[in-house]
């Protein structure tokens, strides 16, 4: 299964900053159909993600009842993404 997602890039300042994207209340619903079958734990998820020409494995994160996509350097770097830059995020499940 595939899911687009369309978000802006975002930097949580936390203990252990790091750049995510936010999927939308609808998005999330769709990935929480599938959370029973491919959590892990903590309840995320594993997805392939891929954005322009980059394709990368992550966890997505539950976070106030939607899902947050955390952003690697390398992926940042490569696609040239910048806080508040709007991009399409392929997720794909299996």
């Amino acid at each position: 299964m595939e899911i687009c997602v369309k978000g802006e890039v975002w930097h949580w300042r936390g203990p252990s900053p790091f750049h995510f994207i936010r999927t939308s209340p609808a998005e999330s619903e769709e990935i929480k159909f599938l959370a029973g079958h491919l959590t892990y734990g903590w309840g995320c998820i594993p997805a392939t993600v891929r954005i322009g020409e980059t394709t990368f494995t992550t966890a997505l994160i539950p976070k106030d009842g939607i899902y947050l996509i955390p952003l690697k350097a390398v992926v940042r770097n490569s696609e040239n993404l910048e806080i508040g830059t709007h991009i399409t995020a392929t997720l794909s499940f299996t």
